[in-house]
């Protein structure tokens, strides 16, 4: 009976938190999940990860030429990670 009331106590406040368990998602899932809306804005030659200037991991958002209304359309953060713009140049397949 014991066990029952202890398993009771443990598993459904986890359950609880469904998905949530605090878990921040990884940058390799914030890219995915936000780089369409990147590449809808124009001049947006490539969307990456990086390091920032500090040395963190950030999401490097490349344009093929400076633009300003862009490059304001473009959060500093998304979903705790840094976002970082860069002037790539145009990207050519080789």
């Amino acid at each position: 009976m014991r066990v029952i009331v202890l398993i009771l106590v443990v598993i459904i406040p986890l359950l609880a938190l469904g998905d949530d368990l605090g878990m921040s998602p990884s940058i390799q899932e914030v890219k995915q999940q936000h780089e369409a809306r990147f590449f809808n804005l124009p001049n947006v030659a490539s969307v990456g990860i990086g390091l920032d200037p500090n040395g963190n991991q950030a999401i490097i958002v490349g344009l093929d030429k400076p633009n300003p209304e862009t490059e304001s359309k473009i959060p500093a953060i998304v979903d705790g990670y840094p976002v970082v713009v860069r002037i790539v140049g145009a990207i050519k397949a080789q």
